[in-house]
């Protein structure tokens, strides 16, 4: 396959993936800022600008956070380069670059879901309604996905859409983790707390998961042992990891070596780890770590693989 059509797939996927987590980011950002306790619609509204490192470019255009701007900001603002708008723009030009790579039905799909996006800009995100354009963009992200799923043949332009979901996903679940975690500290007993890290849970799909294997209330180590540890919780660092360890081998001809290599020592690190060392290193120090190695990872690939030589 060729580096150029590798890399608008790879792209393509992670674009896709991260107008999703800005999404649900941003939607339990949007429901806690409604909850009539202490805290406030700003406090929890400049969490996903700090998680998504816009906060800086935030603050230089609009000096204060306001609510609605923060939204606006985060969502349809076509000069944000990390808007959902923008994400998604950049998913369907790749989209449209290796449109004989991908069936018809990923096409229509990405294609529609750029059409309806003009179309809710155009109106705006009050009049779509905040919690309903974010539902939006989870469907037609979860629709993309199956459609892909269920219709590209298993060969390399499978193989690069999927490592690009999975690099994307594993650098957003460690940034709300260590983003959340250095905002609120280890859970308590008050009802904010709880709020907000039930919050942290939905935000990467995961709540259900977490009430299914502990049977006690919030806890903060069950919570870093379920987004680190955990194989069979579809977000958490290890499945993320597990997958690009499948995934990288089997990608045809020898190039990769050191890609390979890298993921293989990466998920060791998981696979074999345990709470006791995270947290001993501090889940900040641990989560930093990761995200240094996942995006060595990604540099790696983009080497090895995407660069056109």
């Amino acid at each position: 396959m060729l580096s150029r059509t590798a890399a608008e797939l790879y792209w393509l996927s992670r674009y896709l993936e991260r107008a999703e987590n800005t999404a649900r980011m941003l939607d339990v950002a949007w429901n806690m800022s409604l909850i009539p306790f202490s805290v406030t619609a700003r406090d929890e509204l400049s969490t996903p600008l700090a998680i998504s490192g816009a906060k800086e470019l935030y603050m230089e255009r609009y000096g204060t956070l306001q609510v609605h701007n923060v939204l606006h900001f985060l969502t349809l603002d076509r000069d944000n380069p990390g808007s959902i708008f923008n994400s998604l723009r950049m998913a369907r030009e790749n989209a449209h670059a290796v449109r004989g790579k991908i069936t018809s039905e990923m096409w229509e799909s990405i294609n529609t879901t750029w059409i309806e996006l003009q179309e809710m800009s155009r109106a705006g995100l009050l009049s779509i309604g905040v919690s309903a354009f974010f539902d939006w963009v989870k469907q037609r992200s979860h629709l993309f996905r199956g459609a892909a799923y269920g219709t590209i043949m298993r060969n390399d332009a499978f193989r690069f859409l999927r490592i690009g979901t999975f690099i994307e996903r594993a650098d957003n679940t460690a940034r709300i983790l260590g983003g959340r975690e250095q905002v609120d500290g280890s859970p308590g007993n008050t009802a904010v707390e709880f709020y907000r890290w039930n919050a942290l849970l939905r935000s990467v799909g995961a709540f259900e998961a977490y009430r299914e294997i502990y049977s006690d209330a919030l806890q903060f180590e069950n919570i870093v042992e379920l987004l680190i540890l955990r194989g069979e919780v579809p977000r958490s660092l290890r499945s993320c990891v597990e997958m690009l360890c499948e995934l990288l081998p089997a990608i045809e001809g020898n190039a990769g070596l050191n890609a390979k290599r890298q993921v293989t020592v990466l998920f060791a690190r998981l696979q074999y780890g345990d709470m006791r060392h995270i947290m001993d290193v501090g889940v900040n120090d641990y989560l930093d770590d990761f995200l240094r190695r996942i995006n060595d990872l990604a540099n790696t690939l983009g080497q090895e693989y995407l660069e056109v030589v």
